[in-house]
């Protein structure tokens, strides 16, 4: 059985994809790391689904549902840098802005929706999303209020979605789907 995350992506990285002309294309590429700057994707695995979500104005919105389809490294990746100063990625020049750049960035290759700033996870979905860790405990998301956030601190990482939570988000994105 697969399983569903949530990754927030800043909004220095949704301006590099608006800047560089990458919305309604799809990411063929994001990025893991080791570095706090960039959210290290632990426990995914192939046919997992990643929900990448940015918070504009107290809104969350859902930017692209990624299907994962590996973390090797490819042919498209272009040559493994030799030093420190050579591109870690050169193969996915377009898409850097997802983390290419990031300390220890590992390539995973998605199968992903067009990236879109218009797709708004509803107030009252938004209060009872839930997410569950390793031990199986569950949380909800903090800091919403009237069914806005106030604070995105609590999406900040990378984040297993309860199955009912995942099953909330994909009707979101099935139903918005041209």
């Amino acid at each position: 059985m697969s399983d569903a995350f949530t990754v927030l992506w800043t909004h220095d990285t949704c301006r590099a994809l608006r800047k560089a002309g990458r919305v309604g294309e799809r990411p063929p590429v994001a990025f893991s790391g080791a570095h706090s700057s960039l959210p290290a994707w632990t426990g995914a695995r192939a046919g997992d689904e990643v929900y990448a979500l940015h918070v504009n104005r107290r809104e969350v919105y859902v930017v692209s549902r990624m299907r994962v389809i590996d973390m090797e490294r490819r042919d498209c990746c272009g040559t493994a840098p030799a030093t420190w100063e050579d591109p870690a990625h050169p193969g996915h020049g377009d898409w850097s802005m997802l983390g290419a750049d990031g300390c220890g960035a590992q390539a995973v290759h998605v199968d992903a929706t067009p990236v879109r700033f218009d797709l708004t996870i509803p107030g009252d979905l938004l209060a009872s999303l839930t997410w569950r860790n390793r031990r199986g405990q569950t949380r909800g998301l903090k800091y919403v209020v009237d069914g806005r956030l106030e604070k995105a601190v609590s999406l900040q990482g990378f984040y297993r979605l309860t199955p009912e939570a995942a099953d909330q988000l994909a009707e979101v994105v099935t139903s918005a789907a041209p």
